[in-house]
Order: structure tokens, then sequence, then C-alpha cells
């Protein structure tokens, strides 16, 4: 009897495991053809410029943006997550040095990556945070492109993208961002411009860099990726709205919160907030305060 009852869970726990590994086999098909879809966008050509203002004004964007968190120090790409179940994602050199973008990379090849997340071949960029930077008006494009092409040259050899089980899993379920293609209205034509003073108006078209963590709503949730913690609340019903504005500016400039907690700049890119003009950091406040 007890032989016989071995001999049924044997064939259980192989029926189990064969329909995990058909299943895996299933997602690890659908993730590939999703990393391999070609996409077609065409956006009108924009001019850049070398005026001194809009390089100084690309520079600004390019360090509140987060550019080199991903990119580098000095934009030439880097492996930025590097985990034995969720994969490898490497970001691309940006600069025209050896493994940077090719000599005919041009302005339309600029476009298609930073407002639609895909490459000059139309592949989709993995982690490319096209949701956010689409939201950016036309004359900001211009400043960050413009700036681009100031760069020096650095030479780099980076591996590839490897996205492992667990990744594929999450993409498949689209609960981690990794293809931003996916979530972005590529029909979106460019933001109306926002006067840069002290209003909730320019705070809300600064905050779409905050919403890829916290959430459209701002109100944060669950961990955006395994191993992180719980995003905050932002919004005037979260801790941070609680705060003065001084100190929101504060813990936002040197990632220590009023309770005197030091921020771990892995969860809570501080470094970063603290590169904000006091007008930008203002404007997001009385955002933040008003919903």
């Amino acid at each position: 009897m007890l032989k016989k009852t071995f001999k049924w869970v044997g064939i259980v726990l192989a029926c189990i495991f064969s329909l995990l590994i058909i299943a895996y086999a299933y997602i690890y098909l659908s993730t590939e053809a999703r990393f391999n879809k070609k996409y077609s966008f065409r956006e009108d050509p924009v001019t850049l410029s070398t005026d001194s203002a809009v390089l100084s004004r690309g520079a600004h964007l390019v360090a509140i943006k987060a550019c080199d968190d991903c990119h580098g120090p000095d934009l030439a790409g880097k492996v930025f997550i590097d985990d034995p179940l969720l994969g490898r994602i490497v970001s691309s050199n940006l600069t025209s040095g050896k493994g940077g973008r090719p000599s005919d990379y041009g302005v339309a090849d600029w476009l298609k990556a930073l407002r639609h997340a895909v490459n000059k071949e139309g592949k989709p960029l993995l982690f490319m945070p096209s949701h956010e930077i689409v939201q950016l008006s036309k004359a900001d494009i211009v400043a960050i492109l413009s700036y681009l092409q100031t760069i020096p040259p650095v030479d780099s050899d980076l591996p590839t993208h490897d996205i492992r089980f667990l990744g594929r899993i999450l993409t498949h379920f689209d609960k981690v961002p990794l293809l931003p293609v996916d979530m972005i209205d590529h029909n979106m034509g460019w933001p109306k411009e926002v006067e840069e003073n002290v209003s909730a108006a320019f705070g809300k078209y600064l905050v779409a860099v905050c919403t890829g963590c916290h959430r459209e709503n701002l109100k944060g949730g669950g961990p955006i990726a395994p191993g992180l913690p719980p995003v905050a609340d932002i919004t005037s019903t979260g801790r941070a709205g609680q705060m003065t504005e001084e100190q929101f500016m504060n813990t936002l400039r040197t990632g220590i919160t009023p309770e005197g907690r030091t921020l771990d700049p892995k969860e809570m890119p501080w470094p970063i907030t603290s590169k904000y003009t006091e007008t930008e950091l203002k404007a997001i406040y009385a955002y933040l305060k008003s919903i």
C-alpha cells in the first residue's frame, strides 16, 4: 500500500513539475517576443540649440531627472541591476565613445528613445522611464538633447541584458516596469509649457519623475521590486504632507528627516533631489500639499 502511495505521489509531483516547465516555457517565449517586438513611431523633428542657457537647462534636467543614476556619472552606461533571480539590466552609453551611440544616431532616434522607449531599430528599451519623460515639454526635451550633444565621448565595454527566471515572470504579469513601451500613450502630443515659478502647476509638472516609485496618484504602495521596502505616500495625507515647507526642503536636500532618520539613497534618491532649485522644491511642496 505504501509503495503504491509513493508511486502516485511521484506521478502527481512529476505532473506538477511538467506543468511548471510548460508554464515557464510559455512565459519565456512570451517575454522574449515582447523584448524583440519592433515598433514604428514617428515624431516631428525638433531643432537643437547651442545657446548657453539652453545647455545649462539641459544639464540641470539631466541631473534632476536621474539620468546619471542609471547611466552613470559620465553617462557612459553601467550595470545597474544584477540579481541572480531577476537578471542583469544594463544602461546604454549615451556618449559618442566606443560602445556608445553610433555616428548616424540622429535626433529622431533620441526622440524615439526618450518619448517611446524604443531603440534605433524600434525594439523596446528595458527600464527606460519614458512613461515619465514623455510628460516633459518640447523645450525641456530640446534642452536635454542639446546638452547630450556636448558631453565628452567615453569608451565602454558593457555586457548585454540578461533577464532571468523571476524577472521574466514579473514582466509577464506586468509587476515590474521593465517594458515602459507598453505603459505610454504613444499618440500623446507635447505637453504644454508650464511657467517656472512657485506654484502647484509647476510642482505637478516636476513630480512626474516621482510617479515611477510613488505611483501615479503619489499615494505609494507595495514594493516596486522584490527586496525593496513599501513606497511612502507623499501626498498631503502622508508623512511628507505633514512637514513644514522648510522641513520638506531640508529632507530632500540632506536626506535627513525631521525625526533625524537618514534616508537610504538606494530607496529614496535624495542626492538627486538635493540638486533641485529652491523654486522647484517649493513648487513640489505646494503641489503635494494640494492633493
